[in-house]
């Protein structure tokens, strides 16, 4: 009996109120790309106009206390010439005003994870693309000999609140698109070139 009960609290229940695939059809609206595609209730795949650029968009939720909130991460998956274990989280630096990015190291291989830091600190077109976005956790993994970005925007999002009852979704505007696609296109590039 306590093992079923533990089972039950384990497993992933969506909030009440939650429906899956309506904050991604917001996005899909924001982002106006010719080509996207649902892979599933809350997935879809995407590609840029020219098809250079080719990622999954993914819907997730997080449940706080009379709410939740539902967000979309960006994925990127792009081939590594190299094998090992890195794993770089990005954040901008600044309590008030953005003062440059800064790179939190997490893996094994520190020397590898040094070297992704400085490729993508030191490409100045990033950078540019980087520091006007708004988002909320930005993780690059390297793992069987593939680089994964995974982008949380700060646009794109749903509250979504209980009492008293409101549900409000976050665009993605055009300025925030440009950059987003920018971002997302330089993190392609330096990763390939690595």
């Amino acid at each position: 009996m306590l093992q079923r009960l533990s089972e039950r609290l384990r497993a992933h229940r969506h909030p009440a109120g939650y429906r899956p695939g309506v904050t991604l059809e917001h996005v899909r609206r924001n982002l106006g790309l010719a080509h996207f595609v649902w892979s599933g209730p809350t997935t879809a795949t995407v590609a840029s106009d020219d098809g250079r650029l080719q990622l999954e968009i993914v819907e997730r939720t997080e449940s706080q206390w009379l709410m939740h909130l539902v967000m979309t991460e960006f994925v990127l998956r792009v081939p590594a010439s190299m094998e090992g274990t890195a794993r770089l989280e990005l954040h901008h630096g600044g309590a008030i005003r953005r003062k440059g990015l800064r790179c939190r190291q997490r893996g094994a291989d520190q020397a590898l994870a040094a070297r992704l830091q400085a490729a993508v600190t030191h490409d100045q077109g990033l950078y540019q693309a980087l520091m006007p976005l708004d988002f909320k956790r930005l993780r690059i993994d390297l793992h069987e000999r593939q680089w994964c970005v995974r982008l949380e925007h700060m646009g794109g999002s749903e509250v979504v609140n209980r009492m008293p009852a409101f549900r409000r979704y976050i665009a993605l505007g055009g300025e925030q698109r440009a950059a987003l696609l920018a971002s997302l296109s330089g993190l392609q590039r330096v990763l390939a070139s690595l």
